[in-house]
């Protein structure tokens, strides 16, 4: 099995879209966790509520502290977000997208679907290297 870690800053917003969207597409074949480099308290409800629009409910999570024992699990780490202080890691990708935490939910969709895209992209890219 496949373990991806999406990172960000809070663990609030950029990471939680990426790593709701690829727990949906991925199916059993692929774990997905997230964590932040200075995680915030709550994850935005305006993520939230962008993620719901498309069936997906992480209101249940809460952000979480990226720590190298975290790290260690992950076969790959995506940073959504260009020089984040990151573990040691053979294998890190990195998506620079936009902060959306001052934007509302419709503000949210765009880089939503874009985020999807990229999980997609990942998701074969992994499937295939099975």
């Amino acid at each position: 099995m496949t373990t991806i870690l999406f990172v960000c800053v809070h663990n609030a917003g950029r990471s939680q879209l990426a790593a709701g969207l690829a727990a949906a597409r991925a199916g059993s074949d692929v774990s997905v966790i997230s964590a932040g480099t200075e995680p915030d308290t709550a994850v935005s409800q305006k993520v939230l509520a962008s993620l719901a629009e498309v069936g997906i409910d992480r209101s249940s999570e809460v952000p979480q502290l990226l720590t190298d024992e975290l790290a260690a699990q992950a076969d790959i780490i995506v940073a959504l977000k260009p020089s984040l202080d990151l573990p040691d890691h053979d294998r890190v990708e990195v998506w620079p997208l936009p902060d959306p935490a001052a934007w509302d939910v419709d503000g949210i969709r765009p880089l939503r679907e874009h985020i999807d895209g990229l999980v997609a992209d990942l998701l074969e890219r992994e499937a295939a290297s099975i």
